[in-house]
C-alpha cells in the first residue's frame, strides 16, 4: 500500500511526539512525586521543631518554677517529652492524621512504649549511631503516611538521675510509674526515637492532579500543533506538489498547451515549478521545430 507524503510526515510526527510525551510524562511524574514527598517531609520537620521547642520551653522555663513541688510530688507536666506529646495531641483534635510520639523501648510512661513498626525504627537508629534522621513511608488505613524519626540519645548525665536505677530515681516519680519501667538507661545510648507522622495522601493526590493537568496541556499542544502543521503542510507542500504532478502528467501525454504552472514563493518548490515551466516550453519548441 502506497502512503502519501502527508501520511508519512504525520507518522513520523506522531512517533516523535509520542516518544517526547512519554519522556516528558516520566520526568514530570517523577518530579511532582518527589516534590510531594519533599513537601510532606518538610511539614513533618516543622512539626518536629515545634515539639522540640515545647521541650526546650518546658525544660528551661517550667521545670525551674516547679522545682520545690517536684521534691514532694511528681508532676508529669514537668517532663519535656510529656509536654511536647500533650501539645501535639491537642493539635490532633483538628488534624487527627498527624501524630507525634517519643517511642521508647523501655519508657517510664507506658504510653511512650514503642510498638509495631516503631520498634523497627528505633532499632534502625540504634544500629546506625551516626544517623541523625530517618524518613520513610508506611501505609495506614487512611492512606500513605510519611514519617520522620530522630534518635533520643542520652547525652545529658542529668537524665540518669531519674533513669539509671530505682534507688537513684525521685521517690515521687517511682510512686507514680512504679519501679519496673524506665530504668537502666546509659549515657550516649539511643533509648528511643522522636517520630512524627504526617499524611502523604493529600500532597500525592495533588501531584497526580498536577500530572494529569500537565499531560492534558501537552496533549492539547500536540493537537493544535498537529492541526496547524497539517494545514501548513497542505498549503505549502502537498497542494503545490499535486498541481505540479498534474502538470507533469499532461506533459508526459504530449499536451504542452496548458498555462504555465506558478507555484509562488521563492522556496524549493517554487524554483522547481519555474524549472518545470522552462522545460515544458523548451520541449514544446523542440517538437515544433521537428514538425516544421
Amino acid at each position: 500500500m502506497k502512503l502519501s507524503l502527508t501520511v508519512k510526515f504525520n507518522l513520523v510526527f506522531v512517533a516523535v511526539f509520542a516518544a517526547g510525551l512519554a519522556a516528558a510524562g516520566w520526568f514530570a511524574d517523577a518530579l511532582l512525586q518527589r516534590n510531594a514527598r519533599d513537601e510532606t517531609v518538610q511539614n513533618a520537620r516543622v512539626m518536629m521543631e515545634y515539639a522540640l521547642a515545647v521541650r526546650r520551653y518546658t525544660q528551661d522555663q517550667i521545670v525551674p518554677l516547679l522545682q520545690q513541688q517536684l521534691e514532694v510530688r511528681f508532676l508529669p507536666q514537668s517532663v519535656p517529652s510529656f509536654s511536647a506529646t500533650e501539645s501535639i495531641n491537642n493539635m490532633r483534635a483538628q488534624y487527627p492524621d498527624y501524630a507525634y510520639k517519643e517511642a521508647t523501648l523501655n519508657p517510664t510512661n507506658p504510653r511512650d512504649r514503642a510498638a509495631g513498626w516503631e520498634v523497627d525504627v528505633v532499632q534502625s537508629l540504634r544500629d546506625h549511631p551516626a544517623l541523625d534522621e530517618l524518613t520513610g513511608v508506611r501505609e495506614t488505613p487512611t492512606g500513605p503516611s510519611m514519617y520522620v524519626a530522630r534518635p533520643i540519645r542520652i547525652s545529658d548525665p542529668k537524665c540518669l538521675v531519674c533513669h539509671s536505677t530505682v534507688d537513684a530515681a525521685p521517690k515521687p516519680m517511682v510512686a507514680v510509674y512504679g519501679p519496673n519501667n524506665g530504668f537502666g538507661w546509659k549515657l550516649n545510648d539511643v533509648i528511643g526515637a522522636q517520630i512524627v507522622s504526617v499524611p502523604a495522601a493529600v500532597p500525592l493526590a495533588r501531584a497526580r492532579d498536577a500530572f494529569q493537568t500537565v499531560m492534558l496541556l501537552l496533549g492539547a499542544v500536540f493537537a493544535v500543533t498537529f492541526l496547524v502543521f497539517n494545514l501548513m503542510f497542505h498549503a505549502m507542500v502537498t497542494r503545490r506538489v499535486v498541481r505540479l504532478s498534474k502538470a507533469a502528467n499532461e506533459v508526459s501525454l504530449g499536451r504542452f498547451d496548458g498555462p504555465d504552472f506558478k507555484a509562488g514563493g521563492g522556496d524549493e518548490i517554487g524554483v522547481l515549478a519555474e524549472s518545470f515551466s522552462r522545460m515544458r516550453r523548451s520541449l514544446a519548441s523542440a517538437l515544433k521545430m521537428l514538425e516544421d
